[in-house]
């Protein structure tokens, strides 16, 4: 029985905390949030996914601490998952890892490319295993498309548009720009990251945007330039009017079709082919739970989990910087 300690209940520590209600031979055996409501399962933080932060967990069998340090501590504990603002992931993990622990930790790895760079470092000579909740690497739909460009299955990528756009989440966290790097590192990281994750690392990008809830950027659109593939875009933001939900989206065009994602849709995943446009099955559930069932699956095996490696978290931190350096200059940067 692998034995889990969780930090940080909001949103994610809240989707994160069901996920592993789903898998046999795993237990949530503590918890740590400064907020009492929320270690003690009083307050459940909605999130903007149909099937994440649910709730209705009983906490009474956790073990329940304020200050997250105090669970690292705990010789019970086997998995430290870190859901800590984004200031505070490299120093958790660190002491997670010097502790002996397996660590996830969510996404962005960092706040900045050199903390990103040294938690990378840390991991890769530590004997426990790592791994950033890049959760899109698991998105069944989204796997599905990394399996489709590997195969080669409709021809070259001609064109890549990513689409993750929705209103400000509100609160202190994502208020302050200082604290959570405004939409482009905290929200459109996700398809920065699958884009890096499909292509590899671009040449260079090409980015425009706009603060507006934080002294960061708050929408951006970025063009990543690479030598064999046409174009590849992501938009992405919390800048939109309240009341405008959430949507994520992405269209790919192939030699020979179109694949088209719409989280919105009845059908969410389609092919355009040959005049004909078909629905395409993928396998149940989100990100959130296959993402953590894979980890868990890698620590039982006793592999590094590949899918995720934390210099490709890394390097997705730090291709955000090169976005944000961009926007500034109004020039294409080199990452």
């Amino acid at each position: 029985m692998l034995k889990v300690g969780i930090i940080g209940i909001g949103m994610m520590g809240s989707t994160h905390l069901d996920a592993y209600g789903k898998i046999r031979g795993v237990k949530v055996v503590a918890v740590a949030d400064l907020i009492r409501d929320r270690r003690e399962g009083r307050s459940v933080v909605a999130g903007n996914v149909k099937g994440q932060s649910q709730g209705g967990i009983d906490f009474s069998s956790f073990k329940k601490y304020d200050e997250g340090m105090k669970l690292i501590g705990d010789r019970e504990v086997d998995i430290v998952d870190i859901c800590l603002p984004t200031p505070l992931h490299g120093r958790y993990a660190t002491a997670a890892l010097k502790a002996g622990k397996h660590v996830l930790t969510e996404k962005p790895f960092a706040l900045t490319g050199r903390e990103a760079d040294q938690l990378a470092k840390t991991a890769a000579s530590a004997k426990p295993m790592l791994m950033c909740a890049m959760c899109m690497r698991f998105w069944p739909a989204w796997g599905w498309l990394k399996e489709v460009i590997e195969a080669g299955t409709y021809g070259k990528v001609l064109a890549a548009h990513f689409r993750r756009v929705t209103q400000h989440p509100g609160g202190p966290f994502y208020s302050n720009g200082n604290a959570c790097g405004g939409a482009i590192l905290d929200l459109h990281i996700h398809d920065t990251d699958f884009v890096q994750y499909c292509f590899g690392k671009p040449d260079s990008v090409f980015s425009r945007g706009y603060a507006r809830h934080t002294n960061r950027i708050d929408h951006v659109t970025t063009h990543y330039l690479y030598r064999k593939i046409p174009l590849v875009v992501a938009e992405g933001g919390w800048a939109m009017a309240q009341g405008f939900g959430f949507q994520m989206q992405y269209t790919v065009n192939f030699e020979k079709a179109t694949a088209i994602f719409d989280l919105g849709a009845a059908n969410q995943l389609t092919v355009v082919q040959n005049g004909k446009v078909k629905p395409v099955a993928v396998k149940a559930g989100i990100g959130y739970e296959h993402e953590i069932r894979y980890f868990v699956d890698c620590i039982r095996k006793g592999r590094r989990p590949r899918a995720v490696e934390p210099a490709s978290a890394a390097l997705s931190v730090k291709i955000v910087e090169a976005e944000v350096k961009s926007l500034r200059t109004g020039q294409p940067v080199k990452v």
